[in-house]
């Protein structure tokens, strides 16, 4: 049997968690279709899911159309939980991404189809909630087109819209405006198929269906269908749409074993079960397997334990996990989301989707739950890398990386429930950036004074590329000293950019290293090891925040901020009331466009002044108006220069630094690897 990974995705609200109730019940794996308000759907198995109503961690469902299997992830869709979406998107073979009728296209949505275009993930567009009042269809086609892409098709026509007996009609080849559009949308596309259109006058209706299914597997063109998930309308059309349009993948089980890690959770004995989706060959109970995530210059290896795959509905055990298929791989104690099972398995795709922009610092309600604390939120970051827990020993603190106000309110309500522990939130504070401004370079000899350590680093810093994040170069010979000390040098570089000259971290940047040095292992004559002659990783660990800040100090850094896109539309009377707070708020709106009574206002805002204009909007325009927001792009701080307090030992403060990091070694604590 053939599969097909299917991602359902959509701005929050849209009907997605509802649309996967009705296909696994148009398929016969449910009985009952599940109310997403009563909590009992397939998907949002969560506590906190069924609470609030909403998505917050990706699931699997499985069911059969035909003869292919289909395996179903439900994403979330609210914003704060990009995350979650973000790695999925590198396991499907396709997607259906759904549009409310009611509300059209909104900033989430648009955010999705850009990454889904970029990925080249073939998509197909559902157009949900025909049954609801205000839904809409010649306008919510004209905003797909505009705001999604235009190379999108009508597969049919809904009736009746804003009632329960809303249904929807499949345009077939008696259906001129069909066929006409058809050609021409496909024609765009395939030159043969425009030689043949032009040459014969008429392309048959079989040949443009299949042509049709070729382009979307391309992603080249997006079917859309109109449709309910609360009725059922629409829906068998859909699921054919999936199984003619989308690609399936076959049973590739006899190469060697690739897969990808796309989630990681805890079971109820607190061991990790890793979420995994199988490209070639096939991974089995007992075996051990590689992993290699982002950045790791060696595997590491586990042995699968036990082995669940998803089937009708549900996960049941099996001895095995072959190609194309997903399944639940336990025993992995090391594994990380992102990691790639084999040695052949595909390097994730790079999604860039926006970092989180909002930080705030996480407090236990009873002292006593500081330790337990720790943990807890380092099991989160397991399930969610990036919530970016940062540990401040000096103040005791520990702040968290975050979307949003609600994924804050999930993290607190989490850690009551599932771990029995209480806490509160400072203010939530916006995130920063810093670039370097030039190009500086500084060096430490060893056995040279102010050089305490011995160890020999140099290091030169320029500006890169936007987005290019940091990069580490060796101008010294690889075998000039032993790798674990280059590796040394190569880590501690990546972990002290954490912190810049402002607090924020550094990127978009490359670091080289110009000079080392170091002392090899020796001792006495007829005498043992003696660590003041030899050189260890703990010394280069040591000095080189020393002289990788120095060079930060000769380039300098510009911070950045975060900024937001906004879109409001308001009623016209409220545009002038509405300008001068968009500049209280250091706002750049663009031109406005009023068509009737309503004026659409687009523009870009500062990340730490979204929440403001969110509350300015009801005030001056009724009640009436709405925005939305979504994250755009990082620019220089305009005004005072934002600071973050660091957490580290500070080696801008050399005399502090040294005093701290002494100490430590003298307690035994400094840190350092085997020696060379």
């Amino acid at each position: 049997m053939h599969t097909v990974n299917l991602g359902i995705l959509a701005h929050v609200d849209a009907g997605k968690t509802s649309l996967t109730e009705r296909l696994l019940h148009a398929a016969g794996v449910i009985d009952t279709v599940g109310s997403v308000d009563d909590g009992s759907t397939r998907t949002d198995s969560l506590a906190l899911e069924r609470q609030r109503g909403i998505t917050i961690k990706s699931a699997v469902v499985s069911f059969a159309v035909d003869n292919v299997t289909v395996n179903l992830i439900d994403t979330p869709g609210h914003p704060d939980f990009i995350a979650e979406v973000e790695r999925v998107l590198g396991v499907l073979d396709g997607a259906v991404l759904v549009v409310s009728a009611v509300e059209g296209v909104q900033a989430q949505t648009r955010i999705l189809m850009r990454a889904l275009r970029r990925l080249r993930i073939p998509t197909l567009v559902f157009v949900n909630k025909t049954d609801r009042g205000g839904a809409r269809h010649g306008s919510v086609l004209e905003e797909i087109a505009a705001r999604l892409s235009p190379a999108v098709v009508a597969m049919g026509r809904p009736g009746r819209l804003g009632t329960r007996e809303a249904r929807t009609r499949a345009f077939t080849s008696g259906d001129p405006a069909f066929v006409t559009a058809l050609t021409d949308l496909l024609t765009t596309h395939d030159d043969d198929l425009l030689a043949a259109c032009v040459e014969d006058g008429e392309i048959p209706y079989a040949l443009l269906r299949a042509r049709l299914a070729a382009q979307t597997r391309q992603a080249l063109v997006h079917p859309v269908y109109f449709g309910s998930a609360a009725t059922g309308a629409g829906i068998a059309e859909l699921t054919s749409g999936i199984t003619e349009f989308l690609p399936v993948t076959g049973q590739e089980a006899d190469g060697p074993a690739a897969g990808t890690v796309f989630k990681v959770e805890r079971g109820p004995a607190g061991e990790k079960v890793a979420y995994a989706r199988m490209f070639t060959g096939t991974v089995r109970t007992r075996e051990r397997v590689r992993l290699r995530g982002e950045g790791d210059e060696r595997a590491r290896e586990g042995k699968i334990s036990a082995i669940t795959v998803f089937d009708s509905g549900t996960d049941v055990p099996g001895p095995s996990l072959r190609a194309g298929r997903i399944g639940r791989l336990r025993g992995l104690h090391t594994v990380r989301i992102g990691d790639r099972i084999g040695e052949a398995a595909p390097a994730p795709a790079r999604v860039h989707f926006a970092p989180p922009t909002l930080e705030t610092v996480v407090t236990p309600c009873r002292a006593e739950d500081r330790g337990a604390l720790h943990q807890a939120l380092g099991h989160l970051a397991e399930q969610d890398p990036l919530i970016g827990v940062r540990s401040d020993p000096v103040r005791q603190e520990v702040s968290l990386s975050l979307y949003g106000e609600v994924q804050k309110e999930v993290i607190q309500a989490t850690l009551a429930q599932e771990y029995g522990i209480e806490v509160g939130f400072r203010e939530t504070t916006t995130i920063c950036l810093e670039r370097p401004a030039g190009t500086g370079a500084a060096v430490e000899f060893i056995d040279k004074e102010p050089n305490p350590f011995l160890a020999t680093v140099g290091l030169r810093v320029e500006p890169a590329a936007f987005g290019s994040g940091v990069e580490f170069r060796r101008e010294v010979e690889l075998g000039s000293m032993p790798f674990s000390l280059m590796r040394a040098v190569e880590d501690t570089v990546r972990d002290t950019l954490a912190e810049g000259m402002h607090g924020w971290r550094v990127t978009d940047c490359a670091v080289t290293m110009t000079h080392s040095g170091y002392w090899p292992r020796q001792s006495h004559a007829h005498a043992v090891f003696d660590k003041s002659m030899s050189s260890t990783a703990g010394d280069f660990r040591n000095l080189t925040p020393l002289v990788l800040m120095e060079a930060l100090r000769e380039a300098g850094t510009t911070v950045y901020e975060p900024m937001h896109r906004f879109r409001a539309e308001i009623p016209a009377d409220a545009l002038g009331p509405l300008v001068p707070g968009l500049l209280r708020l250091r706002a750049v709106p663009g031109t406005p466009v009023t068509v009737g009574g309503l004026c659409t206002l687009e523009g870009e805002i500062p990340a730490a002044r979204v929440h403001a204009l969110q509350h300015l909007l009801p005030g001056v325009t009724r009640g009436e108006g709405v925005v939305e927001t979504a994250f755009e792009r990082y620019r220089p701080v305009e005004g005072p220069v934002p600071h973050r307090p660091r957490t580290d030992r500070d080696p801008l403060n050399r005399k502090e630094y040294l005093l701290r990091t002494l100490r430590r070694v003298g307690a035994g604590g400094d840190g350092r690897g085997p020696s060379s």
